[in-house]
């Protein structure tokens, strides 16, 4: 089963930009799609982003044209590019593995967590 580890998130002004990353453990591409969800608190964990094998992508609407998820396989990592952040954005981001193959488990990160604030 594979790890992921989230990091990047922190304390952003309205508008700004941050990148957060989600390293696996293993090699992922073309075992698992790959999606960042986000939380607040009370609140269901909704998607944000995913990349489905053969590099086919969706994003939540709220997000589209502000956001972009990418990965670098060398890196075993998925990123997620936020920018003209809102307050609204303000979350615990979390990092899903999807897998495609019957005997793995969905896989997911620890969170990492983003503030939009003045």
């Amino acid at each position: 089963q594979v790890q992921l580890v989230e990091s990047g998130g922190g304390l952003v002004q309205p508008g700004g930009s941050l990148r957060l990353s989600c390293t696996a453990s293993r090699t992922i591409f073309s075992l698992y799609n790959m999606g960042w969800y986000r939380q607040t608190p009370g609140n269901e964990r909704e998607l944000v982003a995913q990349m489905f094998t053969g590099a086919r992508i969706t994003y939540a609407e709220s997000v589209k044209g502000r956001f972009t998820i990418s990965r670098d396989n060398g890196k075993n990592t998925v990123y997620l590019q936020m920018k003209s952040l809102k307050p609204e954005g303000t979350a615990d981001y979390y990092c899903k593995g999807m897998p495609l193959i019957g005997s793995l488990d969905v896989a997911w990160g620890q969170g990492t967590q983003v503030t939009v604030s003045s």
